[in-house]
């Protein structure tokens, strides 16, 4: 069986994947900067792409406008940025974000 031809979507992907392994360690970009880097404003596209095809990358490097990491992903990715040393904010209520000031990456 021979491979179908190139779509778009898989371009995209490729694209996407390309820019979050980029990333360097310590750093982020939020869905809608992995998105600008690629020329679009396709941010959720990025989310959907991260969701299906985002287990080999960086993943956590990827996080949401408000700094938080992906929804169901918080404990795994906390452990990435204490080993990568990502700036981090702290609330009262102990929940964190990324502090994005000091860690947002652009390429």
């Amino acid at each position: 069986m021979t491979p179908g031809p190139v779509t778009n979507t898989d371009d995209f992907v490729s694209r996407a994947l390309e820019v979050v392994e980029s990333i360097p360690p310590g750093f982020v970009m939020t869905y809608g900067d992995v998105a600008a880097a690629m020329g679009s404003r396709a941010a959720r596209a990025v989310g959907r792409v991260m969701s299906h095809y985002g287990s080999d990358a960086a993943w956590w490097r990827v996080v949401r406008a408000s700094g938080h990491p992906a929804i169901h992903h918080e404990h795994q990715a906390l452990e990435h940025f204490r080993a990568e040393g990502t700036p981090l904010r702290w609330s009262r209520d102990g929940v964190f974000r990324v502090n994005l000031a000091a860690a947002r990456y652009t390429p």
